[in-house]
């Protein structure tokens, strides 16, 4: 075995007889703060014949089935579904937000169809940020593997510099140019990670004018106890820096039929040894192993039916890459599987980090024979890009079937959850072009530009992010403004000036954080919200709109507190100076405030009106059933009272013919 260094990466060779592989990582975690360069593992062509045609052939098909349901396997740049040899669903393309597709320039170079295609994302009409946003159950713990291919697709023979963030962590950086067999063989690269949101997301960032690409993308749900989670916590993301399988070739699903639960790839440790390993030996075995499979982490069978040994005077040391910035999981993975060692003590040995004595291990004595046994530590303050791991014999040889380095690489900073779902609400409402890149986190992560026109900051407390200012104006933006832009709490200054933005304005609008409005020279309708009465705003401009009724008096001191108000432009505002008066009772059809008095004393009016009207009609009715006289009584007295006006008749007849001196004769009859 040979160290090479090229192009500004390291490169371990190691030669066996018939085939070759080799094992690409960058060197450019030092350019930026926590990235994680880490193209894994780069699988050339004559590799990957090798093995999967004698794995194919020779390994039996195991019927074990996952304890988990939720699996993607997404063949990017692919337009149909597929199933490769090894039974793999490869979803077409989906669940991205913008990009081009394309193939690889050179097809036949590549055994598994998801390696001949990919997805490039051009800054000038996809933006700066683009992502994959894939439904997933809440609360859960997922394996994310991605195959990255370059292969001249575009003809231009330049590799792009672009990053990868997964759940707004930023997890891989590729750097051009690109070592040549990495460009041409693609690499993969794994993690595991967190997700509470119900929404898995592995963004792209381009560098400069570079298209970002990537070729495949999977995600796989795991036990979230899963590497010790309890002690490491959940705010972590485990960014895999060599997964190795010790004493056997490279094998996984998707590469083998052997089976992972976690569908993790297991590397060769040939290529991870030290220049000081010597007298290494692999060893194996056809009998079946012990608690294997288990909960929580699943760990194959076949990672501990082969080994390596050392003979006497041999040295078991690995260097693994690392950046010396961040702490590491080491996972070790033995099993006695000489069935000579038959004893506790037999064969015992120490395990060092970079030099420190951390533990001595005795696997018999841990477990017995033919069985399982796994312990981990984790390496912090480190000093060097290097981490070496060396198995020192105590009594007889050490032994050891797989180890695996995980970069603990803490959570990046997240924007407010409702503040998420208010700018993702403004992206529809305001019909954002894709050219702008409003994908993902608005504002994480930390090290990248939030959305174009986008300005965040940390949240009093520093544990999150929240937006603080938009500007877009004169962006040719076409919609409207979503309700629920009230959820933005925390925005200072807002700006959608000279667009062509209609509809009104929301009800909410200048919460107490709102400084600066500028909605100028747009096509809003409607009357201007009470909200805006804000006692923070110091500068409000919605001149040349089609704003109409009465403007709120507290918006219009602003300017009379020394603040900048312009409402000029608006034909339909009224009632405050350099604007007309608003109508008595109707304006713009709608009711004034003192239409809507004069309305409200008008029904009372009428109410009361009312009550007398029914009050009267119920006294007449009661007159009328308690005196009413019946009809032939009525006659009676009718007729008494012709009979008593006749007879007063005739005698003040006689008075007056008495007081004249004629007095009748009367003749007897």
């Amino acid at each position: 075995m040979s160290k090479t260094t090229e192009g500004g990466s390291i490169s371990l060779v190691a030669t066996n007889p018939g085939w070759s592989i080799r094992v690409v990582f960058y060197s450019s975690m030092s350019q930026l703060p926590a990235l994680l360069p880490l193209p894994l593992i780069n699988t050339s062509m004559s590799l990957r014949f090798f093995v999967l045609s004698l794995l194919f052939l020779l390994t039996p098909s195991l019927s074990l089935s996952s304890p988990f349901n939720i699996s993607y396997h997404i063949d990017c740049g692919s337009t149909i579904t597929a199933v490769d040899q090894f039974n793999t669903t490869w979803l077409s393309d989906r669940y991205v937000t913008a990009g081009s597709i394309s193939t690889v320039s050179e097809p036949l170079h590549f055994t598994f169809f998801p390696e001949k295609t990919l997805r490039f994302f051009p800054p000038t009409t996809s933006g700066k940020k683009n992502c994959y946003l894939i439904p997933v159950p809440s609360n859960g713990r997922y394996f994310f593997r991605t195959f990255t291919v370059y292969d001249n697709y575009d003809g231009k023979s330049h590799p792009p510099s672009f990053e990868v963030s997964v759940e707004g962590t930023v997890v891989f950086s590729y750097r051009s140019p690109w070592p040549e067999s990495l460009s041409r063989d693609g690499s993969y690269s794994d993690l595991f990670a967190f997700i509470s949101d119900g929404e898995a997301d592995l963004c792209l960032y381009s560098i400069a004018t570079d298209p970002p690409v990537i070729a495949s993308l999977e995600v796989i749900q795991v036990d979230p106890a899963s590497y010790d989670s309890n002690s490491t916590g959940s705010d972590y993301i485990l960014v895999n820096y060599g997964r190795l399988t010790c004493g056997a070739d490279q094998w996984g699903p998707g590469f083998s039929n052997d089976t992972d639960f976690f569908g993790r790839l297991w590397q060769s440790d040939v290529e991870f040894r030290s220049n000081n390993a010597k007298g290494i030996q692999a060893v194996s075995t056809t009998k079946n192993v012990g608690n294997v499979d288990k909960e929580p982490n699943y760990f194959p069978m076949k990672l501990y039916q082969s080994a390596v040994i050392v003979a006497e005077n041999g040295v078991l040391e690995y260097d693994l890459n690392i950046d010396a910035k961040l702490d590491y999981l080491l996972w070790f993975h033995f099993a006695e599987i000489d069935g000579s060692v038959n004893k506790t003590g037999q064969r015992v040995f120490d395990v060092l980090i970079n030099g420190v004595n951390v533990n001595r291990i005795d696997v018999f004595g841990q477990v017995g024979g033919f069985s399982a046994y796994d312990w981990h530590y984790v390496a912090k303050n480190l000093s060097s890009t290097t981490l070496t791991v060396r198995l020192v014999p105590v009594a007889g040889t050490p032994i050891l079937c797989g180890l695996e380095n995980y970069a603990l690489v803490p959570n990046d900073l997240a924007t407010v959850p409702d503040q998420v779902l208010a700018m993702r609400a403004l992206k529809d409402s305001l019909r954002i072009p894709d050219r702008m890149g409003w994908n993902g986190d608005p504002c994480a992560p930390t090290t990248w530009d939030a959305w174009e026109g986008v300005t965040c900051r940390s949240k009093k407390g520093g544990n999150a992010l929240v937006v603080s200012q938009i500007d877009l104006s004169s962006q040719g933006l076409k919609g409207f403004i979503s309700d629920r832009i009230i959820l933005l709490t925390n925005l200072a200054s807002l700006n959608l000036s000279s667009n062509s933005l209609g509809g009104s304005l929301p009800v909410g609008l200048g919460q107490q954080s709102l400084v600066r409005l500028d909605l100028s020279n747009d096509e809003f309708t409607g009357s201007i919200p009470d909200s805006l009465t804000s006692s923070n705003l110091r500068l409000v401009l919605l001149n040349n709109n089609q704003l109409e009724g009465q403007v709120p008096e507290e918006l219009y001191s602003i300017g009379v507190h020394g603040g900048i108000i312009d409402l000029s432009g608006n034909k339909g505002l009224c009632g405050v100076p350099s604007l007309p008066e608003c109508p008595l009772f109707w304006h713009n059809g709608r009711l004034t405030n003192r239409g809507k008095i004069a309305i409200g004393l008008s029904c009372m009016v009428i109410f009361m009106l009312l009550l007398l009207v029914i009050y009267v009609y119920i006294r007449r009715r009661r007159n009328d059933y308690d005196f009413g006289l019946p009809h032939d009584l009525m006659s009676l007295a009718a007729k008494r009272n012709r009979y008593q006006r006749q007879k007063s008749l005739m005698l003040l007849e006689m008075e007056s013919q008495h007081a004249k001196g004629f007095i009748p004769t009367l003749n007897p009859q």
